[in-house]
């Protein structure tokens, strides 16, 4: 079985760090790939800029936040969702937002699962363990059709 790649779309660098500690210390061995906006997050998509040497690979996972520079999360998930091979990639909102509007239009393009960031590390780990085993380790993703 080959180990997916996580693309994380995060533009707050604590964040980043929280997120990327949270992986390590619950032992999730998968790649993590870095998108700091919107903008790039599409790039690695669709293997273009910085991305263009990348393996036209889908990742396992995409850990996507909302409130982003250039392109917004929700605006992310709509041209994932809208886009024949990019629509099945798992997509997990991971955000420090509570409103209804965001967590409404994030189920109505079709994420698979809200998470509201916690602030205390311990619940976040246990949130990253949590979606970590699921989301890199027993999910069976669709095959990639590239």
């Amino acid at each position: 079985m080959m180990i997916k790649t996580i693309l994380l779309v995060e533009d707050n660098p604590n964040d980043v760090e929280l997120t990327m500690e949270a992986l390590a210390e619950n032992n999730i061995a998968n790649a993590v790939d870095l998108a700091s906006d919107g903008e790039e997050a599409l790039d690695y998509l669709y293997c273009k800029g910085k991305f263009s040497s990348r393996s036209p690979v889908n990742p396992g996972v995409i850990l996507l936040d909302l409130k982003l520079p250039k392109v917004n999360g929700l605006e992310v998930l709509g041209k994932i969702r809208s886009d024949d091979r990019l629509k099945l990639i798992p997509v997990v909102i991971l955000t420090s937002s509570r409103e209804e509007k965001d967590l409404v239009e994030g189920y109505r393009l079709g994420v698979n699962a809200y998470v509201v960031k916690p602030v205390d590390f311990n619940e976040f780990v246990k949130a990253i363990r949590t979606l970590g085993l699921f989301w890199a380790i027993i999910n069976e993703p669709p095959p990639d059709r590239g």
